[in-house]
C-alpha cells in the first residue's frame, strides 16, 4: 500500500482537508475468495462484527458473501471516511457501493497516538503493521473507537437500499480483506495517511525517551512525599525478549533407575508440553492477547497432549498415542480425528466433531433460515439432516452446526467423518471449503432424515 501524504488532498465529499489528510488510494481487485473465511485476523473479524451485527437483513448480507466469492468486487477505493466500489450483479450490472465511517477529530488522534507512545509494544506492533489488541482497548476506554462497532459502518449504494444491500455488504467483506493484509488501512479510513501516523508516533516516542532538562526538574516549591518517593523509584525493566522456542526439558536418561510407576519417556514428553504451554502464555502476555481457557476434561486435555507429539520420534509418538488413545477411551483412528479437529478449534470443535445433539427453538429458525438462503435457487445442494448435521447428497461432504451458531465442514475419508476446515457463519462458504478439501473415499454417506431444500 502507498502511504505517502499528499497535503494538496483533500474528501470528495466536501469536507475541509486538513494538511496531514491522506490521499485516496485504489486497491486492485481481489480474486474470487473461494471457501475459508474471509477474515482471517481479529482486528478484520471485528470489521465483519459490525456489519454482521448490524445489518438489518442477513439475507442481504449473505448475498454480499456469495459476490465476494463470485468475484464481483472491482477495485477498491479507500480515502477518509470512505471506501468504494463497484460491485456487478449476476447479470453483470455494476452498482457503485459506499460505505463511510466517521473520521477521529484532531483531539482523538492526539489521545490515541499519545496511548500508543506508552507502550512500546503497540507502537512496535503498529510499524509492524499488526493491530494491538491493547491500544484498541485502550482508546475504547478514554472513548476513541478505532475499530467500528454497531451501526458505525454506512452504507450508500447506487440500487437505492436505505440499508446494507448485498453490494455493500461485498464492499465490507472485502474491505476485511484488505484490513487482513494492512490493518494501516484502518488509519487512512479514519481520516490520517499511515505514513504520517508512524512518523508522528516514532517522534512522540523520541520526545518522551529524551531527558527532562534540569530547569524543568527544579521545584523551588517542593513536592508531595509521596510524589517524590514515586519518582525516585527506579524504572521497571523492560519485558524479557519472547525465546524463538520452548526450551528443550531436562533429560531424564540416567543411570538411575526410575521409582516404581514412573515412565521417563512418559514424564519427559510432559514436560515438554509444559514448556511449550509456558512459551505459548509468555507470548500471549507480551503481546497483551491473553486468554483465559475454561478447564479441560480428561478426554480433551488427552486430544490436547496427542496434538502436540507432532514433530517427535515416530516410536515415541506411536507409543504415546497409543497410551493417549486408550486413557481417552477413543481408537487410534478415532484420536486421530479428534486431533484434526483440535487443530482447527480446539474444545470447540472437538465438540462438535464427538457431540451430535437436536438442532431445537430458536436456534433451528436461524439455521433454516440460514441454509434457505445461503445460496441462489438453481445453485442449490440437496441436503439431508439429522441432528446438527446435514450432508450434502451426490458428495461425501457435510455441514455441521457448532452450539454457537456457526458451520463447519466435514468430509468422509474411509468411512469416518473427518474436519475439513474452519468454522465460518456461512453453510455455503462451510460447503465450498468441503467440496474443496482432499478427495476423501467419498463412500456415501451417514444422515438420514428429510431434505432441506
Amino acid at each position: 500500500m502507498n502511504h505517502e501524504d499528499d497535503a494538496a488532498a483533500g474528501r470528495h465529499d466536501g469536507t475541509t482537508h486538513r494538511a496531514d489528510r491522506a490521499p485516496e488510494h485504489t486497491f486492485a481487485a481481489l480474486p474470487p475468495a473461494r471457501g475459508g473465511s474471509f477474515a482471517r485476523t481479529w482486528w478484520g473479524r471485528a470489521w465483519l462484527a459490525a456489519l454482521e451485527d448490524g445489518a438489518l437483513d442477513g439475507a442481504q448480507v449473505r448475498a454480499g458473501r456469495r459476490l465476494v466469492r463470485a468475484g464481483a468486487v472491482g477495485a477498491v477505493s479507500v480515502r477518509p471516511g470512505r471506501v468504494t466500489a463497484v460491485v456487478r450483479d449476476r447479470d453483470g450490472t455494476g452498482q457503485r457501493a459506499d460505505v463511510l465511517l466517521a473520521e477521529l477529530s484532531d483531539g482523538q488522534w492526539d489521545r490515541l497516538l499519545d496511548l500508543a507512545v506508552e507502550r512500546s509494544g503497540d507502537m512496535a506492533a503498529l510499524l509492524d503493521r499488526e493491530m494491538p489488541p491493547h491500544l484498541v482497548e485502550d482508546a475504547a476506554t478514554a472513548g476513541i473507537d478505532l475499530l467500528p462497532g454497531l451501526g458505525d459502518l454506512e452504507p450508500s449504494c447506487g440500487c437505492g437500499a436505505w440499508d446494507h444491500c448485498g453490494h455493500t455488504a461485498a464492499l465490507c467483506y472485502q474491505v476485511a480483506r484488505l484490513l487482513d493484509e494492512d490493518p494501516l488501512v484502518l488509519l487512512l479510513l479514519r481520516g490520517r495517511a499511515p505514513r504520517a501516523v508512524l512518523d508522528d508516533l516514532q517522534a512522540r516516542g523520541t520526545a518522551a525517551a529524551a531527558p527532562e532538562p534540569a530547569a524543568a526538574r527544579l521545584r523551588p516549591d517542593g513536592v508531595d512525599a509521596a510524589q517524590a518517593y514515586a519518582a525516585a523509584r527506579p524504572p521497571l525493566p523492560a519485558p524479557p525478549e519472547l525465546p524463538a522456542e520452548p526450551g528443550p526439558p531436562p533429560s531424564l536418561d540416567t543411570e538411575t533407575p526410575p521409582a516404581a510407576g514412573v515412565d521417563p519417556t512418559a514424564l519427559e514428553f510432559l514436560t515438554a508440553r509444559a514448556a511449550d504451554g509456558a512459551h505459548r502464555m509468555l507470548s500471549e502476555a507480551l503481546n497483551g492477547s491473553t486468554d483465559a481457557s475454561a478447564e479441560l476434561t480428561a478426554g480433551q486435555d488427552a486430544v490436547r497432549l496427542a496434538a502436540g507429539l507432532a514433530g517427535t520420534p515416530r516410536a515415541f509418538r506411536t507409543a504415546v498415542g497409543q497410551r493417549l488413545a486408550a486413557g481417552s477411551g477413543r481408537s487410534r483412528e478415532a484420536l486421530a480425528s479428534a486431533v484434526r479437529a483440535w487443530r482447527y478449534g480446539g474444545a470447540a470443535a472437538l465438540s462438535v466433531l464427538e457431540d451430535e445433539w437436536e438442532v431445537e427453538g430458536e436456534m433451528s429458525a436461524r439455521a433454516r433460515s440460514a441454509l434457505a438462503s445461503a445460496w441462489e435457487d438453481d445453485e442449490r445442494p440437496v441436503l439431508r439432516s439429522r441432528g446438527n448435521r446435514w450432508t450434502a447428497v451426490g458428495t461425501s461432504c457435510q455441514l455441521r452446526l457448532g452450539r454457537d451458531g456457526r458451520w463447519w465442514p466435514y468430509r468422509k475419508e474411509r468411512g469416518r467423518w473427518v474436519p475439513a476446515g474452519d468454522a465460518t457463519g456461512d453453510p455455503a462458504t462451510a460447503l465450498a471449503a468441503a467440496l474443496s478439501f482432499a478427495d476423501g473415499d467419498g463412500d456415501g454417506d451417514e444422515s438420514t432424515g428429510r431434505g432441506a431444500r
